[in-house]
């Protein structure tokens, strides 16, 4: 998709003749995991989110002028707690930081000033990466949870945070042959941990999931539908695209107000 001085590249998609010609403002890196989504969502679920709306995102971007290219997904992330799931593949933080460390100076090389992390994975978490990894290179980086930039309470009746009604409803939207009928689904309800700290939210602890959960849910995704996964993926793509627009278009000296 092309707007005047915009454009938006899936690389995977992208040819050579194409990419030697082109100034990139922004690329943007989804990030997602392997795992277990409840017994109605399959492992895939959040690669197929976040290239999803990172695709729709950077052409959301594009329209508005952004020049924006989306690099082809990370399928894994942190998921040591679910180790004990069949086939959940983990990735250890420090293992990203030296895969993310590559992939910065890979881009180094080409020119492209500015990276966004598209995250989908609860578990992952970028910011002391980008904290380690901003004084070593000249790219100005930058994660997002697309998950995030909105009210959840919003757009579904009974929200989570994995598996639920939400991702539930995403997916019937972008890849419904994918989910299995909502009737085989857990009801997503999720066991608190007993102490006062952790269930406030001030201290915290890595979920054991097959101890926080029985079907790997938390969330009843059982409201779920098509019709609310378009409109929150349209409402969020929009979103995010619009704040794709605003970092290709500000310089990175100028981020700060006056």
């Amino acid at each position: 998709m092309t707007a005047p001085n915009g454009i938006s590249i899936i690389l995977r998609h992208a040819h050579l003749g194409v990419l030697k010609t082109e100034r990139i403002d922004v690329a943007v890196l989804p990030w997602g995991a392997t795992e277990a989504h409840n017994f109605h969502l399959p492992y895939g679920t959040d690669i197929m989110e976040s290239e999803h709306i990172a695709a729709a995102s950077a052409n959301a971007a594009a329209a508005r002028g952004a020049r924006v290219i989306v690099l082809p997904t990370m399928p894994f992330g942190v998921n040591t707690g679910q180790l004990d799931i069949p086939f959940t593949i983990n990735m250890n933080p420090t293992t990203q930081f030296h895969v993310l460390k590559d992939v910065v100076s890979s881009l180094e090389g080409c020119g492209v000033p500015k990276l966004v992390i598209l995250n989908s994975h609860g578990g992952n978490d970028f910011r002391q990466m980008i904290r380690e990894l901003q004084p070593q290179t000249r790219i100005f980086l930058c994660t997002a949870n697309w998950y995030r930039c909105l009210d959840l309470k919003e757009y579904f009746d009974q929200p989570g945070d994995h598996a639920d009604e939400m991702e539930t409803s995403v997916m019937l939207h972008i890849a419904p042959k994918d989910v299995l009928p909502l009737d085989q689904a857990g009801e997503g309800k999720e066991r608190k941990l007993r102490i006062e700290a952790f269930r406030q939210g001030w201290a915290w602890t890595p979920r054991q999931w097959t101890k926080a959960t029985a079907d790997t849910g938390v969330g009843d995704p059982r409201k779920a539908s098509a019709a609310k996964g378009e409109k929150y993926f349209n409402e969020v793509t929009a979103r995010v695209g619009r704040f794709l627009h605003e970092l290709a278009t500000t310089a990175a000296e100028d981020m700060y107000e006056l």
